[in-house]
């Protein structure tokens, strides 16, 4: 236990210090929205709490003190045994806990901000030679939370940071209780009877998908090569790596997520799939949201399944023609973004 908890002190001094230096990227609404669930995850208040107000204000400013200490601190080793291993050695980390039913996690998240965390392992499997890890109960975590990632050749999925991603979406749905994909989702999973178990079932359903999603970008990474990691890395225009990252997903969904829910005629995770779809991912594919329309209208889902067809051809060499536009070029970078003030843009579908 003891040796436990100097791990976990650790990797959560870790998340503290990547908060210090990226916390406060972050819009301010999202910033406030983050820290409220990071409130809740830390006191081990129930979903359905609603955080007192001026206690977590009180947390708020303490936590922002800490965070002004911590800034220029450098990450801790980690302490497993009688060695120390580097917190970014993920794959390494992971030897020595997978069998102690703990899964860890780092990498750099979008505009290269580095996350960590430690869960209890709930499973580990393989699919279609990809190792995935599915993390339950999270015993250290940062302010953002990702619920799932590909890090050094794994997939984790990290079950709780899911379910509270869903719930933050069904407590926004509950003030208005407007109809569209998300209100079919809810209603699919049985929400509205049943909402405590309407949850968890969700949670199961939707680690699915986000697994489908991940293996989906293996599979694009595959076939782009090093190269798109490379020029993912070495963006220093956020609007650029916005839209290479959406251009990706967009593929990577094409590749796997749509084609086997629509197999599947797994309904209630497509309604939550293009609840989700925002942004450039929505912006750049509209298409697919009119296909989704008319299978919502007929129940065909001829039209779904021809969009994801066109799908993968188009943002296949969308990705391929970013990749040109960088290869060899310091400012390849300023022409990503001028596809972003193009209209209509030159890479929709």
């Amino acid at each position: 236990m003891d040796a436990l908890r100097a791990l976990v002190d650790t990797v959560q001094y870790n998340c503290d210090v990547a908060d210090a230096r990226h916390a406060r990227d972050m819009t301010l609404c999202t910033y406030l929205l983050e820290m409220r669930e990071l409130y809740r995850w830390e006191q081990k208040l129930p979903l359905t709490a609603t955080p007192p107000k001026d206690a977590l204000g009180r947390w708020l400013t303490e936590r922002e003190t800490r965070w002004g200490d911590l800034e220029n601190s450098e990450y801790r080793s980690l302490p497993l045994g009688d060695s120390r291993l580097e917190p970014f050695e993920a794959r390494a980390v992971n030897d020595r806990l997978l069998s102690r039913g703990l899964v860890y996690g780092a990498g750099y998240g979008r505009f290269h901000q580095p996350q960590f965390f430690l869960g209890r392992l709930e499973r580990r499997e393989t699919r279609d030679g990809v190792e995935v890890l599915v993390a339950g109960r999270e015993h250290a975590r940062g302010i953002s939370a990702p619920p799932a990632a590909s890090q050094g050749g794994a997939i984790l999925v990290r079950q709780d940071a899911l379910r509270r991603w869903i719930w933050e979406k069904v407590e926004l749905w509950g003030m208005k209780r407007a109809g569209g994909p998300l209100a079919m989702a809810l209603e699919g999973y049985g929400f509205v009877s049943d909402p405590e178990g309407a949850l968890e079932r969700m949670t199961g359903e939707e680690t699915e998908t986000l697994i489908l999603h991940e293996l989906g970008e293996v599979l694009a990474d595959g076939i782009l090569g090093p190269e798109w990691t490379e020029m993912l890395a070495g963006f220093r225009s956020r609007r650029a790596e916005v839209l290479a990252r959406a251009v990706r997903d967009n593929l990577a969904d094409c590749l796997s997520t749509l084609p086997v829910l629509l197999e599947r005629d797994a309904r209630p995770s497509l309604h939550f799939y293009f609840a989700l779809r925002e942004g450039l991912r929505r912006e750049l594919f509209p298409s697919l949201t009119a296909a989704y329309r008319t299978w919502c209208d007929c129940g065909e889902a001829a039209a779904l399944a021809a969009a994801a067809d066109a799908g993968r051809e188009h943002w296949l060499r969308s990705a391929r023609r970013l990749l040109g536009m960088t290869r060899h070029d310091p400012g390849g970078e300023q022409w990503v973004e001028a596809l972003l003030a193009a209209e209509p843009s030159p890479l929709a579908l």
